[in-house]
């Protein structure tokens, strides 16, 4: 009998372990999307105990909870953080087979060195145990980075986002990289006017700017582009439902912006239209500042209205999506090739449906003219578990290159999620010796293990040019 989680963990033939053990196992990090909060980096914060770093912000565990019956005082609520702690341990147990599962256990392991399985029995002892060192200097969040040897993080920031504490890791001489990601979903919401003309006030403030009509709106929203690139932005993100690439003409953007300010309601096509014309012009400076763009395709947010107005969003009243993707995707992607105005796209897909669509919809839009330029990013979210991440990897690498994928990211709020990516080259690594026992790869370990390098870091390193 295999023990759980030992050193060959998910490595279940010979050239697997080879694979992982000899080539993916010390590759640096390369975090290129994720949650994490820069004022926690720059501070170098210490947390208080293993709920304030483990449970707050993490709606994957606390949906666990819920699903275990348990009530919302002891996940967003009141309760003390060991009460919190102690009823994540009594739901732990009910994860098995759930990826919640395999990552809590790497998680105890690879940071605090405990191999014990947690459960109510041993909850005290280990929540005890962890506390204590996440106290010490050793287990401050930028020792927490350096213990998982990442060596870039990308974090997620609106373009109100003043980058104070970007600039003062900086300047800290801070080693490990962390750039900021513009993420400017809140400036194309038209779904909810009165927030966007909330948000629309506040990009005045901090661009300087009297937004009056679409043109000044743009002028702004250009400045703050241009303000991220100064402060080493290479990159931006979008969490999209689907694309949007709905016929416009430029005046009739000019007017809906104008029916926006004054608050005059939208259609629907309005919407559709107002979003599309957005989503294009953030599209236009990515490729004239060489930055890499990324869509997140495919949640569907929100759906429990009851809870969302008592806890609001991101708090794991979310799901999966069955929107059709591939119609505006190609129509939106094909309208930047068209001008030579498509800089480097990463499409994250949630529907394990639309993988193959994903995967042969990146070949319609490499050139040639980079090496993977366009890519089908990662599973993420619900599908970056083992089942998740190695359908993604089957469909790309029936459709496109694995070999020149860019891997794996956390996606997460969370210091100790980083072991994810060591779920994910275990997984590769393992389908790669697969192939080989079966004979449907060479023996050609050399070979192999570089490819496996590359996916593990160096694409990453060279796409992204960190």
């Amino acid at each position: 009998m295999k023990k759980f989680i030992d050193e060959n963990f998910l490595l279940n033939n010979k050239t697997a372990e080879v694979l992982y053990h000899q080539y993916a196992r010390e590759m640096p990090v390369i975090d290129y999307h994720c949650h994490l909060p820069p004022d926690q980096i720059a501070q170098d914060r210490n947390f208080e105990n293993l709920t304030q770093v483990w449970l707050y912000g993490d709606h994957y565990k606390w949906r666990a909870m819920r699903a275990n019956g348990i009530p919302e005082e002891y996940i967003t609520g009141n309760r003390s953080d060991w009460e919190k702690f102690e009823k994540w341990a009594e739901t732990v147990p009910y994860t098995l087979r759930n990826p919640l599962y395999h990552w809590t256990h790497l998680e105890l392991q690879r940071y605090f060195d405990v191999y014990e399985i947690l459960s109510p029995a041993t909850a005290r002892k280990i929540y005890d145990e962890c506390t204590a060192k996440l106290q010490t200097p050793e287990y401050s969040v930028r020792n927490l980075l350096r213990k998982m040897n990442v060596k870039v993080v990308a974090t997620t920031d609106d373009p109100t986002d003043d980058l104070a504490f970007h600039q003062q890791l900086r300047e800290s001489g801070f080693e490990v990289k962390v750039l900021p990601a513009f993420r400017p979903d809140k400036a194309m919401n038209a779904d909810d006017l009165p927030a966007l003309v909330a948000y629309i006030g506040q990009l005045e403030k901090v661009s300087g700017l009297s937004i009056t009509d679409f043109n000044t709106f743009l002028k702004a929203l250009k400045s703050r582009h241009d303000y991220f690139a100064e402060n080493g932005c290479l990159l931006s993100d979008h969490g999209l439902e689907q694309m949007y690439a709905q016929d416009y003409r430029d005046e009739e953007i000019v007017g809906i912006f104008d029916q926006i300010i004054h608050g005059a309601p939208l259609s629907e096509l309005e919407v559709l239209q107002f979003k599309s014309a957005m989503l294009y012009h953030f599209a236009i400076w990515d490729h004239e500042k060489g930055w890499v763009q990324q869509y997140h395709l495919g949640a569907l947010r929100n759906n429990n209205a009851r809870l969302l107005e008592r806890l609001g969003p991101d708090t794991g009243w979310d799901s999966i999506g069955d929107f059709q993707q591939g119609p505006a995707l190609s129509k939106f992607l094909n309208r930047l090739d068209s001008s030579n105005q498509l800089t480097k796209t990463i499409l994250y897909n949630l529907n394990p449906a639309d993988n193959e669509l994903i995967a042969t919809m990146t070949g319609n839009f490499n050139d040639g003219t980079v090496v993977g330029k366009i890519q089908f990013g990662s599973g993420w979210w619900f599908l970056d578990q083992k089942d998740g991440m190695t359908r993604q990897i089957n469909a790309l690498s029936n459709m496109g290159l694995l070999s020149r994928f860019v891997g794996m990211l956390t996606d997460s709020r969370s210091f100790l999620s980083f072991p994810r990516h060591e779920y994910f080259r275990r997984l590769l690594c393992n389908l790669l010796g697969e192939d080989v026992e079966k004979g449907e790869l060479p023996e050609d370990i050399e070979w192999l293990g570089k490819v496996v390098k590359d996916i593990c870091y160096f694409n990453a390193k060279q796409y992204f040019n960190f």
